[in-house]
């Protein structure tokens, strides 16, 4: 009898026990979810405001069986920027970045102390980006040039100088093969803190016209960066960064360097990243919609939504 009273009163118990059990758990799952969530946004926005302008490209993928595979976004990630000289500066040819000359690889950049310190031999120089479809003023071009026959289109390439130019046609987009110390000095004729940058080729001067910035600035970017889906071995989607592969023209899922995860368990991968019109597209507004579903038998979805916005200034 005794037994028989405790077994019905544990079960009523386990009744009204039951449900604040199930909602502390999807609680804690829901939290949990919308910490990553943000983790994952903020990191991405970061590296968007940190994009080239007018180079935040976004397109839809498919997986190896020709399956809808969500969205990609890619850019390319600046490290710094400065000004360069030219001849109405008042300064020496020598000294300028120049348009006309293909053979002169050396410039001096004109900017405060310490700019440079994140640039490194093999990140690449870039003048007067206009984006996609508008080459010579795009920076993805850069094969075009030439100048992936003597860097092979990777990244961080710290061979050096070549003896001769590797750039046989007009782009936007040089690389670094050679920057002075980091111990800034100031040019005598100029009495600010300049840098001298050599390139391994010159394709702003094979321009049919002149793509100078009217502000005389230009960034420095150290390659492109990735965001995409891809399936995971227990079947649910993962988001991954992926960085240091080649510059392409055309924008496809990188098949090498590196890769690293943003986030796991995604409900879906359409529409992640999107520009909400064309509008959106020249100013820079990248809208991320990032929807996380938890791991117990009744889910909950967390979805979040940030738009981040990009300097498409030149």
């Amino acid at each position: 009898m005794t037994i028989a009273i405790i077994g019905i009163i544990g079960g009523i118990v386990a009744v009204f026990i039951r449900a604040p059990i199930l909602s502390y758990r999807d609680t804690v799952d829901r939290a949990e979810l919308t910490d990553q969530a943000d983790l994952a946004l903020r990191r991405m926005a970061r590296d968007i405001r940190l994009a080239l302008p007018n180079s935040v490209r976004v397109r839809e993928t498919t997986d190896d069986q020709g399956v809808h595979a969500g969205a990609h976004l890619e850019l390319l990630l600046t490290r710094s920027g400065a000004r360069y000289l030219t001849p109405s500066d008042g300064v020496a040819l020598a000294k300028t970045l120049s348009f006309e000359d293909a053979g002169k690889r050396d410039f001096l950049a004109l900017a405060p102390p310490r700019t440079f310190d994140e640039v490194r031999v093999g990140d690449f120089v870039v003048v007067y980006n206009l984006g996609p479809d508008l080459a010579p003023a795009d920076a993805y071009s850069l094969e075009a040039t030439g100048e992936i026959a003597g860097n092979a289109g990777k990244p961080g390439n710290t061979a050096g100088c070549p003896a001769t130019s590797p750039v046989t046609a007009a782009g936007n987009i040089a690389r670094i093969c050679a920057l002075t110390p980091p111990s800034t000095v100031n040019d005598a004729e100029l009495g600010a803190p300049v840098r001298t940058i050599t390139l391994a080729g010159n394709p702003f001067a094979l321009q049919p016209m002149a793509m100078a910035s009217p502000l005389q600035r230009f960034q420095v970017i150290s390659g492109a960066v990735s965001f995409y889906c891809a399936k995971g071995t227990d079947g649910r989607w993962v988001l991954w960064r992926a960085w240091d592969y080649p510059i392409t023209a055309m924008q496809a899922v990188p098949a090498g360097g590196k890769r690293a995860m943003v986030a796991s368990g995604l409900d879906t991968c359409d529409d992640i990243f999107a520009y909400g019109s064309a509008a959106s597209q020249r100013t820079g507004l990248v809208r991320i919609a990032l929807a996380l579903r938890g791991r117990n038998e009744n889910p909950p979805v967390i979805r979040l939504v940030h738009q981040v916005h990009v300097d498409n200034t030149p």
